[in-house]
């Protein structure tokens, strides 16, 4: 539902204080959503002794995603978000431990499952908010997941330059889904961002 305000600005490009505290904040989870998941792979590939911590910071994540959603659309809407985002991050780590076992099945399971989540978080998105298009949550979705899957893959075969080129191409990919959810944010509660 679209809020009804004497919204203006005295140019289109102009944030105001609200809206800029919104930006970042999403751009910050994004990039923590980035480095926890990298630091995930290595801590798996490697079998560093820090795994365990690791992934328990990573699944911080949905967490503090969820509180910034109850603010917009209540506990249960942010509950449902931190399911599906905490999902997209188990399944991921499980990708990673099946390739490094060699467990080809495991691995094709678990990815097909990766993907059925990103269209479910798509889908999922397009319903609590009208300026959340499906079609366009699913392609950067699932962009993210092939980039991802990709940083895996480039660790675990060691080609680590490969590894930090396509580490740059997620950061700059998430950024652009930070601000897309930004922007909907914005255009779905006008009334909320207006200092």
């Amino acid at each position: 539902m679209n809020q009804k305000c004497n919204r203006t600005l005295t140019a289109p490009w102009l944030f105001t204080r609200s809206q800029v505290k919104l930006i970042n904040k999403f751009r910050m989870l994004w990039e923590q959503h980035d480095v926890w998941t990298r630091s995930a792979i290595m801590s798996i590939v490697f079998e560093l002794p820090d795994l365990d911590l690791v992934l328990q910071r990573l699944l911080r994540n949905p967490v503090d995603f969820a509180r910034v959603f109850e603010i917009f659309y209540g506990p249960k809407i942010a509950a449902r978000f931190k399911e599906l985002l905490r999902e997209h991050l188990v399944l991921a780590a499980q990708i990673v431990e099946a390739a490094k076992a060699g467990n080809v099945k495991a691995e094709a399971e678990a990815k097909r499952k990766w993907f059925k989540n990103a269209d479910k978080i798509a889908a999922f998105l397009s319903q609590i908010n009208p300026f959340w298009p499906e079609q366009k949550w699913r392609e950067m979705l699932h962009e993210h997941l092939r980039l991802v899957y990709k940083e895996a893959v480039n660790i675990l075969t060691a080609d680590y330059e490969a590894g930090i080129e396509v580490y740059d191409r997620i950061e700059k990919q998430t950024l652009e889904m930070a601000d897309f959810m930004s922007k909907g944010i914005f255009r779905q509660f006008p009334c909320l961002f207006l200092i």
